[in-house]
């Protein structure tokens, strides 16, 4: 599962990326903290943003890869 944020006017960048049930891997400058993935199995995951300010506008996406 992979998590994306479109700010307006940008493209997309990768935010998280789940591979199993309990490790996430956050990409530079995105964290845990603020940016907290739960994935409780492969029909269900969440993405929520903790402590929103106007810098988190964005459009987010979601992408999963059924191998």
């Amino acid at each position: 599962m992979f998590w994306y944020q479109q700010p307006p006017g940008n493209g997309l960048k990768l935010v998280a990326s789940s591979t199993s049930w309990t490790h996430n891997s956050y990409e530079n400058g995105y964290s845990e903290a603020k940016f907290e993935v739960n994935r409780e199995n492969t029909d269900y995951a969440l993405m929520t943003i903790k402590n929103l300010t106007l810098k988190d506008e964005a459009t987010y996406f979601c992408a999963a890869s059924d191998h």
